[in-house]
């Protein structure tokens, strides 16, 4: 459980370090690491189901120091993601 925060942690702030003007840049303090953690986990997730699944490359865990290549590229792809459905739904109007 602590590695997995561990790693959601790393990768979640090298991912973010990897896209400019992520959709969640904007963010400071405590909300800035809480988003990082759950972008890690999400990333390794994906990182998880891309390599591992669908590829066949990696081991069995999705949660691991071993993923942290695949939970990385998974941030980056999930930041993409959210960042156009993000600029799709356009400000919020009040």
């Amino acid at each position: 459980m602590i590695g997995a925060l561990i790693l959601g942690l790393v990768a979640g702030f090298i991912g973010r370090a990897l896209v400019p003007n992520d959709a969640f840049s904007g963010m400071r303090g405590p909300a800035s690491w809480a988003v990082s953690v759950v972008l890690g986990l999400v990333g390794a997730f994906v990182g998880y189901l891309v390599f591992t699944r669908a590829l066949g490359i990696g081991d069995d865990d999705a949660f691991d120091f071993g993923g942290l290549l695949s939970a990385i590229i998974g941030v980056v792809i999930v930041l993409i993601v959210a960042g156009f459905f993000m600029r799709r739904a356009g400000p919020a109007r009040g």
